[in-house]
């Protein structure tokens, strides 16, 4: 939005810029698919498109209502609870606080998108970066909006939420303790340890919405894009090709690696993506929910524009190692090896 004022006395003229934003493209493309079922109906009569939009539409049904639910709880977070309350509860000591900060990223649910402030908030406000480090890992990863989806998407299998929590909670705290050992200040963009203000009581509730509507844009957008790359892996790609991962589960495993980075989803929404991949072994979806909520694409972003580059070039690689070992270390204790 722009402000012109073409006589310095006379009132201030505002236009607004209009801008295509996701909203206007999802409303786009729902209104064609409305308008011409018919047609689309004739054209994507072939039993492998039917069974690509099936997997499609399952999966955005069964994950948008855990989507929703952790979105409105990371925007009461960012609302409604101070980081100083969170700071408060955090030990002085760096080892010891590492952990606390890890519990707590279990009991205070958010996507990894929400985690980002919530970690710079608490910086800013004097938080050993270890700690805050750990809760923008485990925030994510460990919490019961996460565990729960997890435990929908493998029913009959609660070792796979044990192994989950468990891998992904110690890749928190050895990341943390890593920071706390090897970290260096210095690696941390200035702005990042700046002091941000409080939100203030009148502002909370337009916060909250505000919060929770581009938590939803964001991971919303990522859901349908997993759910699109799922329907089209289970089409496209052969059996055997995931036949394969299941017999050289090294290459299974680095595999679902390297695809939670590239696919970017959202941690409440990720379990039923790997669920739906059928072929692939225990072993190897587990690491992909280990290693996606930890380091992805777009937290690659979001890490160099909160916290800096030289930061995001450190912090990515070794987190990507750490979470890997965790979770084969997980599903080695938790899911009795490589099944």
């Amino acid at each position: 939005m722009e402000t012109i004022s073409n006589n310095p006395a006379g009132p201030a003229l505002t236009r607004r810029r209009f801008r295509i934003s996701s909203i206007e493209v999802l409303c786009a493309v729902l209104l064609i698919a409305i308008l011409a079922q018919g047609w689309l109906q004739r054209v994507f009569d072939v039993p492998a498109l039917r069974t690509g939009s099936t997997v499609f539409v399952a999966v955005c049904v069964q994950a948008l209502p855990f989507l929703v639910l952790g979105v409105l709880i990371s925007g009461a977070i960012a609302a409604f609870l101070p980081a100083r309350v969170l700071r408060g509860l955090l030990p002085r000591r760096t080892a010891a606080a590492v952990g606390v900060a890890g519990l707590a990223g279990a009991a205070l649910p958010g996507c990894e998108c929400a985690s980002v402030p919530v970690a710079r908030r608490l910086m800013g406000q004097g938080v050993a970066p270890a700690a805050a480090l750990t809760f923008l890992l485990a925030a994510p990863a460990v919490n019961p909006v996460v565990l729960v989806a997890t435990a929908v998407a493998f029913p009959g299998r609660p070792e796979m939420v044990l192994a989950r929590f468990a891998g992904s909670l110690v890749t928190a705290m050895a990341m943390g303790w890593l920071w706390a050992r090897w970290g260096r200040l210095e690696w941390i963009t200035e702005r990042a340890l700046k002091r941000l203000p409080e939100v203030e009581n009148g502002a909370r509730w337009r916060v909250f919405a505000e919060t929770a509507r581009a938590d939803l844009v964001e991971s919303g957008g990522f859901l349908v894009l997993g759910a699109f790359i799922s329907s089209a892996l289970n089409v496209l790609v052969p059996a055997r090709w995931f036949g394969v991962l299941g017999e050289q589960i090294v290459l299974g495993v680095l595999v679902m690696a390297v695809l939670a980075v590239v696919l970017a989803l959202c941690s409440e929404a990720d379990a039923f993506v790997a669920a739906s991949l059928s072929a692939v072994p225990l072993l190897g979806k587990l690491v992909f929910l280990v290693v996606g909520p930890a380091v992805d694409v777009k937290l690659f972003a979001l890490h160099a524009g909160t916290f800096g580059r030289s930061f995001a070039l450190r912090f990515a690689p070794v987190t990507f190692v750490v979470a890997l070992v965790c979770g084969v270390l997980a599903g080695v204790v938790f899911l009795g090896g490589v099944s």
